[in-house]
């Protein structure tokens, strides 16, 4: 389990395809020196399991699976790209984002990233099938940040991004048309699958 708060962000060294898997190797810097092996990071919002990792170089390493490559867009990374990280949550640490289960629910595209003063416009696609899971003012997920949906429509989203969010994520780096990770509200998934349930009986 995450909160969607961002540690820091990890730059990509190489993501090796291994038949219809691939192993991901992350510059994680010093949270390298707190890593056990087994251990979940969402990376881009995504949760994986530390297969491997060194003090001394600072990486660790993941194994994606094909299903992995397929919903989520950690296929599309590059030698060079800037992921965000965050280690499964504390049950001791203060809760500042919101319940984020590191599974993604499919990628969406950036259709304007655009400033507005100190502050950033972030839109995004809402594709059709999970209409009805976001509502103004609730939370979403993308590439692991929690946001809050400022404005709903039938098929786009739209947050702002503070200073803040914008420095130490990866989104500094993103440009409109650029594909992110997004993972739904899980209160709101497990609202629409009752509500489903109910009217099929």
């Amino acid at each position: 389990m995450f909160t969607g708060l961002i540690e820091c962000t990890g730059l990509v060294l190489s993501l090796e395809p291994r038949g219809e898997s691939a192993c991901l190797i992350i510059q994680v810097g010093s949270m390298a020196s707190e890593l056990n092996e087994g251990e979940s990071i969402a990376i881009n919002g995504c949760c994986l399991t530390v297969t491997e990792w060194s003090v001394e170089a600072q990486t660790a390493s993941f194994d994606l699976l094909m299903q992995t490559l397929k919903v989520t867009s950690l296929g599309d990374l590059k030698v060079g790209s800037l992921v965000n990280l965050e280690r499964a949550m504390s049950m001791s640490a203060r809760f500042g984002g919101h319940f984020v289960q590191g599974h993604v629910d499919t990628t969406v595209r950036i259709i304007d990233w655009s400033q507005h003063g100190q502050d950033h416009r972030l839109e995004v696609e809402l594709p059709a099938e999970y209409a009805g899971l976001v509502i103004p003012k609730g939370s979403i997920c993308l590439d692991g940040i929690s946001l809050t949906a400022a404005e709903v429509s039938e098929n786009r989203v739209v947050c702002w991004i503070i200073p803040h969010t914008f420095q130490v994520t990866n989104l500094h780096t993103k440009v409109a048309g650029a594909q992110l990770n997004v993972e739904f509200d899980l209160l709101g998934k497990y609202v629409r699958n009752l509500l489903q349930a109910q009217a099929n009986h």
